[in-house]
């Protein structure tokens, strides 16, 4: 009995460290796109209309789609947590299928998106780009940088569940076990709070 009592508290202290390193991190990642933020903000305050004409490019509906994708992705990630508690294995290992083919679906619609802006030569280098005035070139920097960045994260959290979905089926994350879950979850959700400010700061600037 002792033993298993002195292994149990051993199993929260790293649940718990576990948990703690995740905030942290996170925290890291909120500093880097606050960073960003107040960057965008400073030159969106001193060339409003130079971006609000730059904004023109981007497609809303698009922007839009993608905003309802990863919203819904943020409650099946949620609702996996909640299966797994209630030890509804087959459901949470789905949920986790739909998160991931959400992100692919995020992933895929940005890739038309920034199609669109190369064909009209609007990435950094390009001879249109070169062409603008320095606000709107600062515009489109910010954009590619920004949604390239918050892309990537994308990627690293979809890659982030799957390993998760591998520990479920190998039963290291069990509905006793769930903090690598829990901290997955937690990934997903700054990936969406990210994207919820990088929406109206580039799409709805009007």
């Amino acid at each position: 009995m002792e033993n298993f009592v002195l292994a149990n508290s051993g199993h929260n202290r790293d649940d718990e460290a576990s948990k703690f390193g995740m905030w942290l991190f996170l925290f890291t990642e909120l500093l880097l796109f606050g960073g960003l933020f107040l960057v965008y903000t400073i030159y969106r305050y001193l060339n409003s209309e130079a971006f609000l004409h730059a904004s023109y490019e981007l497609d809303v509906v698009m922007g839009t789609v993608n905003t309802v994708v990863l919203l819904t992705s943020s409650l099946t990630v949620a609702l996996s947590i909640t299966a797994l508690q209630k030890g509804n294995i087959k459901l949470t290992q789905g949920l986790l299928v739909a998160t991931i083919l959400f992100a692919l679906t995020f992933l895929v619609i940005k890739y038309f998106e920034w199609s669109a802006k190369f064909e009209h030569g609007l990435f950094p280098g390009m001879d249109h780009y070169d062409h603008l005035i320095p606000a709107e070139k600062m515009f489109f920097f910010l954009y590619f940088f920004m949604t390239g960045l918050h892309g990537l994260h994308v990627i690293v959290g979809g890659v982030l569940l799957g390993f998760v979905m591998w520990d479920i089926k190998k039963k290291k994350t069990t509905p006793d076990n769930f903090v690598y879950l829990e901290n997955g979850g937690l990934y997903w959700h700054l990936v969406d709070i990210i994207w919820i400010f990088l929406f109206p700061l580039f799409y709805l600037i009007h």
